[in-house]
């Protein structure tokens, strides 16, 4: 994939520049009355869900550590935490998920999700498309093509009637879905469709000494304890951190405010001139609105008001789960949130202090916050939230002492759940069931 982090396949690198495409990110809350005033309201449907949110947690969760936890198990199944109740009698989830736990009544799990795979690039590929099959001339390296199956996202952005003609109808952020060797997993993109159903990315970090993992930079930690970082410095959460084409490719600027005026000039210049390349209607809205100084402004969810970035956290967890609240409200269909790159939930070692001290807190927060925003401000009906990684993991607990300090979990396909909310979904809920060991659907 050579495109640049911001440019879309129908708009060329440097329109996208002059358009001020650095817009795209950051929608602020007082702009957004006025975007939603632009959404079409000639779109009329039967369906409760008018958008969606997908939150796909790359490396696969354990189901018995977070959702689906069996307490009376052998203590090589059932793990360190214990169950909490939450405030619907019957469901129970993880002790480190306290603020989840308190609105129980706002969400529903699918614990019989399966799927064929302990592979992780057949696992992402089959979670992000929806179809376990695979594609004619499937590989099964880190390369997408144009011969794989769509993914979700492209599906509901060529589908699903626009609410904004203004703004692209899927967005993914805040980076691509990358392996820790350096290959882009597909099954995000447009593949049969082709590359003009790419997702919009928003490419808000950089990717810098893969191994570091986490909500960065609050909750960072380094995944092979037993191998020398490459790099002292976690990731970094930049909106935008903006890759700019061209002739400016190898200019450095050291201050948003430098880039913002550069932006501004490049767009000051395709006002003067003509656009002969002919693009969609809602990308060419697009490009007029994110050329708006007042976006231009509201780019960074990183200075957000202080209350705001304390609900959500300060970390990228919080910041993009902050962002894709900000584009459904403005109008955006489909928002698929890549918490966790590089695999970043896969734990084989070191699991339960990792998921304890680094995992689930700012999930725990940031998800809390964004069902807390959804539903005071009237969306989280028309608003589907669905949350889960490429599988589960083992039932067994192992021990990869050869890298790691102490036990985790390995891959398992045959069973996951999954976390819903919003859409019509209704909360208070659990659809389906494991076995004692959490490894197999039996309902």
């Amino acid at each position: 994939m050579s495109q640049s982090m911001w440019t879309h396949p129908r708009i060329s690198r440097r329109t996208a520049v002059q358009a001020g495409a650095v817009g795209l990110l950051g929608l602020g809350a007082n702009h957004l009355s006025a975007l939603r005033a632009e959404a079409s309201e000639s779109v009329k449907s039967h369906a409760t869900a008018k958008s969606c949110i997908y939150i796909f947690l790359s490396g696969g969760l354990a189901q018995q550590d977070s959702f689906d936890m069996k307490p009376h198990a052998p203590d090589t199944i059932r793990g360190e935490f214990n169950p909490i109740a939450t405030n619907t009698p019957g469901i129970e989830i993880c002790e480190h998920l306290p603020m989840l736990a308190q609105r129980s009544e706002l969400w529903a799990l699918v614990r019989s999700l399966t799927h064929p795979s302990n592979d992780h690039t057949r696992g992402h590929y089959m979670m992000l498309t929806g179809r376990t099959e695979t594609s004619p001339g499937w590989r099964g390296d880190r390369k997408p093509r144009s011969t794989d199956w769509p993914s979700i996202a492209s599906v509901v952005g060529d589908a699903v009637p626009l609410r904004n003609h203004n703004l692209p109808p899927a967005v993914m952020l805040p980076e691509r879905l990358v392996h820790w060797s350096g290959g882009v997993i597909p099954g995000a993109y447009g593949g049969q469709m082709g590359h003009q159903r790419d997702p919009f990315i928003i490419q808000a970090t950089h990717y810098g000494d893969p191994f570091w993992r986490g909500a960065y930079p609050e909750y960072s930690f380094f995944q092979l304890p037993k191998k020398d970082p490459t790099s002292d410095e976690p990731r970094l959460f930049q909106a935008p951190n903006l890759k700019l084409p061209g002739e400016l490719a190898g200019t450095r600027f050291d201050s948003r405010l430098h880039l913002l005026e550069t932006v501004d000039a490049q767009r000051q210049e395709m006002e003067a001139s003509a656009i002969s390349q002919q693009y969609d209607v809602h990308r060419e809205s697009a490009i007029s609105l994110l050329a708006s100084g007042d976006v231009r402004r509201a780019i960074d969810v990183t200075r957000a008001d202080d209350a705001t970035q304390e609900r959500y956290g300060r970390n990228s967890f919080g910041w993009s789960l902050l962002m894709a609240y900000r584009l459904v409200e403005a109008g955006v269909n489909m928002v698929q949130v890549n918490l966790g790159n590089n695999e970043g939930w896969d734990t084989h070692g070191d699991a339960f202090w990792r998921l304890k001290d680094k995992l689930f807190p700012p999930t725990d927060r940031a998800l809390s916050a964004l069902l807390d925003d959804l539903n005071s401000s009237g969306l989280l009906d028309e608003t589907l939230i669905v949350m889960g990684g490429e599988f589960g993991r083992t039932p067994k607990i192992s021990h990869l002492a050869d890298h790691y300090d102490a036990p985790g979990r390995d891959h398992w396909g045959a069973a996951q759940s999954l976390f819903v909310a919003g859409g019509g979904v209704q909360g208070g809920n659990v659809i389906g069931k494991t076995d004692a060991d959490a490894a197999y659907p039996i309902a």
